[in-house]
C-alpha cells in the first residue's frame, strides 16, 4: 500500500540508508509536509513494514526501497501519478527509456593541500551559478531552493579561491544526519587538470562525518573520484 504522509514521523522505522533515502529525508527536513510542491509517500506491506519511501519535488520523484519493496506496485504508482523524472536504483523499471550511471561512496578522509588556495564554505551563490553549468536553469528558482536548504542545514556550497579568483566549486545538494551527496563539482576550464578540483573535493569530504555519495554519469570521471577514495557501489536509473 502506498500513501501520502502527513507528518515526518511517518517515515520513522525506515532503516535503509542509501543515496536515495538521504536525498528524500534531506528534502523532508528542509521543507516538511506543508508545501504543495514537496510531497512524500510511503509504501507499507501487509506485515506493516515500511518498505519504500518516495519524494516528489514539483514533478521530480526519488525512490528509496528496501529488499522487501513491491516494485510492481511502485511501477503502477509512478505510471498513474505521472512524472517529469523518477530516480531510483536499477531494480526499478518503468519504461525502456532511462539514463543510468554509477553510484559512488567514500568514507576516506584525506585532506589535500595546494599553495595559495582558500576554501570558502559560505560563498555567494551567484558566483557558483556563474561558473557552473546551469545554462538551462532559472537562477531565481535555483537560488531560492538552494538557499532554503542551506538555511535548514540540508545543503552546503563551497568554492576554492586563489588570488581573489574562484577556480572550483562544489555543492552538497543533500545533507542528512552525518551523510552527504556531492554534486556540481566544476573547475573553470583554464585551471582544469591542475589538481584544484581534487583539493576542493577532499576538503568537502573531510567536512562530512559520515559517508559522501555521488551519482556519476556513465563512463565519466571515474578515475578522478577513485583517486579521492570513492568506490562504485551500484547503479542509478532516471526515467524521464
Amino acid at each position: 500500500m502506498i500513501k501520502i504522509i502527513d507528518t515526518p514521523s511517518q517515515f520513522d522505522g525506515y532503516n535503509k540508508t542509501d543515496i536515495y533515502s538521504i536525498r528524500i529525508l534531506s528534502l523532508l527536513k528542509a521543507y516538511g509536509t506543508k508545501y504543495d510542491f514537496a510531497v512524500f509517500y510511503r509504501q507499507i506491506n501487509d506485515a506493516g513494514e515500511l518498505t519504500a519511501i518516495i519524494s516528489k519535488l514539483d514533478n521530480d520523484c526519488t525512490l528509496s526501497a528496501n529488499k522487501n519493496a513491491d516494485f510492481d506496485e511502485l511501477k503502477e504508482f509512478f505510471l498513474t501519478l505521472g512524472y517529469n523524472s523518477v530516480l531510483g536504483d536499477d531494480r526499478l523499471f518503468l519504461t525502456d527509456k532511462y539514463d543510468s550511471g554509477a553510484v559512488m561512496v567514500t568514507k576516506r578522509k584525506a585532506e589535500l593541500h595546494k599553495s595559495y588556495c582558500e576554501i570558502d564554505c559560505y560563498p555567494k551563490l551567484m558566483d557558483i551559478f556563474n561558473i557552473d553549468d546551469y545554462e538551462k536553469a532559472d537562477f531565481e528558482s535555483w537560488y531560492v531552493d538552494l538557499s532554503h536548504r542551506i538555511r535548514h542545514g540540508c545543503s552546503k556550497a563551497y568554492t576554492l579561491n586563489s588570488g581573489g579568483e574562484i577556480i572550483s566549486s562544489g555543492i552538497f545538494s543533500s545533507l542528512y544526519n552525518d551523510d552527504g551527496i556531492l554534486t556540481s563539482v566544476r573547475t573553470v576550464p583554464e585551471y582544469r587538470n591542475m589538481g584544484y578540483g581534487s583539493v576542493l573535493v577532499s576538503e568537502m569530504i573531510c567536512d562530512i562525518k559520515g559517508n559522501v555519495y555521488l551519482m556519476r554519469e556513465q563512463n565519466k570521471n571515474e578515475s578522478f573520484y577513485t583517486k579521492l577514495g570513492f568506490e562504485n557501489i551500484g547503479t542509478w536509473r532516471m526515467f524521464k
